[in-house]
């Protein structure tokens, strides 16, 4: 079996995020199609919504999104969007990381070449831990 790691390099910057699972229902409940429109990319929302528990998926999303916002130092605002960060799937189901021209100009910006992404949630949280790489 061949297990393609993603490159090492010098860490230029971590972020993590933790979320109660329950919190992102109550929104999607009270705010439905707008808070997804706001805060997810349109493959986001086709890939949440295809899952038997979209609202799991979608805290996961929401967290990745800050811890990578994180690694920025920026937080969700002006600099880093909501959208400027988008969560795939790589070929063996990992997350992967698509930045957004705001985001891809602040990656250059710290002198990053790449984010790393890990996932995780429970019936409870979800949790993202996020970093900025240079190769």
């Amino acid at each position: 079996m061949n297990i393609h790691l993603p490159p090492g390099g010098i860490l230029i910057g971590l972020g993590a995020d933790i979320i109660e699972v329950e919190r992102i229902r109550g929104v999607l409940e009270r705010h439905g199609e707008r808070f997804l429109d706001r805060i997810l990319t349109v493959e986001e929302k086709a890939y949440c919504s295809s899952m038997g528990a979209p609202h799991k998926h979608i805290a996961a999303r929401f967290a990745a999104k800050e811890a990578v916002s994180k690694c920025f130092t920026t937080g969700i605002g002006a600099e880093f969007g909501w959208k400027s960060a988008s969560v795939y799937h790589g070929e063996r189901h990992q997350p992967l990381v698509r930045l957004d021209a705001q985001g891809e100009a602040l990656l250059a910006r710290v002198g990053a070449t790449h984010v790393l992404l890990t996932l995780s949630h429970t019936e409870s949280y979800a949790m993202a831990v996020a970093a900025l790489v240079r190769a």
